[in-house]
């Protein structure tokens, strides 16, 4: 296993432009990160900089590796809140987010791209138009995939017809912190105060210190109570029905790939 790097570095083929692009992915589902993975390994001017499966380890991964890009899965963001917190943990990343099906809505793309999402794609793109994505993004920073470009436009003012079971419009804005996120997460896991630290290599007292300012702005009675209110609130969200257990950042090269 390569170790995490702490800087952004090309570590494979330059592109065209003569820098290869650390790309990480963010999904629930392990064998759609490995298709990710050797799409990366076999494209130009890419390499491979990670890959996580939750929220609180896409925060850690874009932390401790910083990779270029991180490309998305909508099913892991509903509410567009990790892309608000990766936009604004580093404005140079690059964020590609793969919409599922459940999310090609207008107010979702909407919402997206005002939290700070770059490109735009559908999740079952093809790898040769995912691979141009990632690059025109990171050169133009904006990149709408031609399947969705009509739902990027601005949305008409009609009313909902009855019996429409679109999913809602992303809700409300984030109160916490990145790192009062990433507790939170981790509470909700049921981990305690010394295996949180543990895991965001913080200090057993920050920890409680960001358990209280949680409770404190969730006006919540105790950690579950605040756990409770996350959900409903949308600040916490529930597991991909395909998901599995989160997976901190992981730069393994495949097999035949160091």
């Amino acid at each position: 296993m390569h170790g995490i790097e702490p800087s952004r570095r090309p570590s494979g083929p330059a592109g065209p432009g003569g820098r290869s692009l650390g790309v990480a992915v963010v999904d629930p589902v392990p064998i759609f990160r490995d298709g990710l993975a050797a799409l990366v390994h076999r494209s130009q001017g890419l390499h491979w900089a990670g890959q996580a499966a939750s929220h609180h380890a896409a925060l850690q991964l874009c932390e401790q590796v910083k990779p270029d890009v991180v490309v998305l899965d909508s099913a892991l963001d509903p509410n567009c809140h990790l892309t608000k917190l990766l936009n604004a943990g580093d404005p140079a990343l690059i964020l590609v987010t793969l919409i599922r099906d459940a999310n090609r809505t207008q107010q979702y793309l909407a919402a997206a791209i005002a939290a700070g999402a770059h490109a735009i794609v559908p999740r079952s793109i093809d790898s040769r138009r995912l691979a141009e994505a990632i690059r025109r993004a990171h050169t133009e920073r904006r990149y709408i995939d031609p399947a969705l470009a009509a739902l990027t436009a601005r949305p008409k003012r009609t009313t909902t017809p009855k019996g429409d079971d679109s999913p809602p419009a992303p809700r409300g804005g984030m109160p916490l912190s990145r790192r009062e996120y990433q507790v939170l997460q981790l509470v909700a896991e049921g981990l305690e105060n010394s295996a949180i630290a543990k895991l965001l290599f913080l200090s057993v007292e920050t920890v409680r210190t960001h358990v209280k300012s949680i409770l404190r702005k969730l006006s919540a009675r105790d950690r579950t109570h605040a756990v409770t209110i996350a959900f409903r609130s949308g600040i916490l969200v529930a597991r991909a029905e395909d998901g599995h257990l989160p997976v901190t950042a992981d730069t393994t090269a495949l097999p035949g790939q160091r």
